[in-house]
């Protein structure tokens, strides 16, 4: 029974990023607009830095060890890959491209699916992926807030409790992983491999190209710190156990 509690605990507090993010991107718009412009693009490229050391540092090692076979990990990252290729392709389709919520859910459900299946073998790694995946949230939620009112014309009201529903998914996602994957390593592995080469695509094919900004230092600095911060978490996640 405390595995549960600790399982909602984790996925909660990483859930209620999404939010927290939503909220911080309510806020009056900044000026000057040459500030706003900047800010907005170092988030995605932050977000974007996280999403690389959450692939980087927990999801490729850890699905990767739990998958027996050479060839067969990097085969699920090609799938992951192509699978969100698929799906994105098919939105686009319908005009419904909002790629800053589609990676957020692409990574935050099957992260957390996964969260709860490392809490349920006990895994070193658990506690860094529930940071991780908060921290990317963050800034995946400001984003997802300013596309969903630029694109989708919601209001902020409408958008935010959108965005409490979604972090709701977490401690769900994580207890139906805790549940099914406690004795199926294989599958726990083969969902963090594909949900990497996901990520990996979606980072190259749209959160990439929009942090980009013609001679400003903002957004690749941004990629960076998220990155530097994400590696930090790892080092002192375990130096603490």
């Amino acid at each position: 029974m405390e595995q549960v509690y600790e399982i909602i605990f984790y996925a909660s507090l990483a859930g209620v990023c999404i939010p927290l993010g939503g909220a911080l991107a309510g806020i009056e718009r900044i000026r000057p607009q040459w500030l706003e412009r900047e800010l907005r693009h170092f988030v995605i490229a932050f977000g974007a830095g996280i999403l690389v050391a959450a692939v980087g540092l927990v999801l490729v090692p850890e699905g990767a060890a739990y998958v027996e076979g050479d060839a067969l990990p990097a085969l699920y990252i090609v799938l992951g890959g192509v699978l969100f290729f698929l799906l994105e392709s098919r939105m686009l389709a319908r005009r419904k491209s909002v790629p800053q919520l589609l990676a957020m859910l692409l990574d935050y459900l099957p992260e957390s699916i996964a969260l709860g299946g490392m809490l349920a073998l006990d895994a070193r790694a658990a506690p860094l992926l529930a940071v991780l995946i908060g921290l990317q949230n963050l800034p995946e939620g400001f984003n997802s807030y300013r596309e969903l009112r630029a694109n989708a014309g919601l209001k902020p009201r409408q958008i935010l409790l959108l965005m409490g529903c979604l972090a709701l998914l977490g401690p769900v996602m994580g207890l139906l992983g805790w549940w099914i994957l406690a004795d199926r390593v294989q599958v726990l592995g083969a969902i963090m491999l594909v949900a990497s080469g996901g990520i990996l695509y979606l980072i190259f094919q749209d959160i990439a190209p929009q942090a980009r900004l013609k001679r400003h230092w903002a957004p690749p600095l941004g990629a960076v710190c998220g990155f530097g911060l994400a590696m930090f978490g790892q080092l002192y996640i375990e130096n603490q156990l």
